[in-house]
């Protein structure tokens, strides 16, 4: 007979506890963005400053983007509902850094030369990953709030499923366009793969339920 262990335990979770873990979310990214600050001011991103911004934007938002994945498996295990409405927060930074990659890659090593920004993308299969990731989170950072939520409707959850489909192409996206020291951007990917891997069972379901065929009576 298989061993099996249960537990009541249950982390009492009270607005409260929402409020300052949203505090401590804003006040670790402010610190990360004061050190891009001082590392960009002080020549510690190394002799090309350029690829220094890149990487630490692009991994900010990745990593931002796993923390908000990791939400809803944590609260489940603590049995803390209340916790998912920290995503929201993480979710926006995790935009933030984006649009930083994005727009430091655009004025910094393109000039803001737009006709260039388009054949990089179109040519280069890794940014094309890239710029179909950031419009992903583009969409799901400008339906975040609770107003466009209520006015979307289904729609919204729909919608904001399509994250899962940038934790996938993020990861790719790196491992992509690094010419060397692989063994970081593979642990990404296996981390987005674990993560993705807890959402088994909901993704199973909504297999089914989209491709069970309709029985006329």
């Amino acid at each position: 007979m298989p061993l099996q262990i249960t537990t009541n335990w249950r982390w009492k979770m009270s607005p409260r506890h929402v409020f300052w873990l949203k505090v401590f979310i804003h006040s670790v990214s402010l610190f990360f963005i004061g050190q891009l600050v001082y590392l960009t001011l002080s020549g510690g991103l190394g002799a090309d400053p350029v690829q220094g911004i890149s990487h630490f934007t692009g991994k900010a938002a990745l990593n931002t983007l796993l923390l908000t994945l990791a939400i809803s498996p944590v609260a489940k295990l603590l049995k803390a509902g209340m916790l998912v409405r920290v995503r929201r927060p993480l979710g926006l930074y995790c935009f933030f850094w984006a649009a930083l990659h994005l727009g430091g890659y655009v004025a910094l090593d393109l000039n803001f030369s737009w006709s260039l920004v388009v054949n990089e993308i179109v040519s280069r299969p890794y940014l094309t990953l890239g710029a179909v990731s950031w419009a992903i989170l583009f969409a799901l950072a400008v339906t975040s709030p609770q107003g466009i939520q209520r006015l979307m409707g289904k729609r919204w959850q729909k919608l904001h499923n399509w994250v899962y489909v940038a934790a996938i192409l993020i990861p790719i996206h790196y491992i992509w366009s690094v010419k060397s020291g692989l063994f970081e951007p593979i642990m990404y990917i296996f981390v987005t793969l674990g993560l993705l891997a807890l959402r088994y069972n909901r993704f199973a379901k909504g297999f089914a339920a989209r491709f069970t065929p309709i029985r006329v009576k």
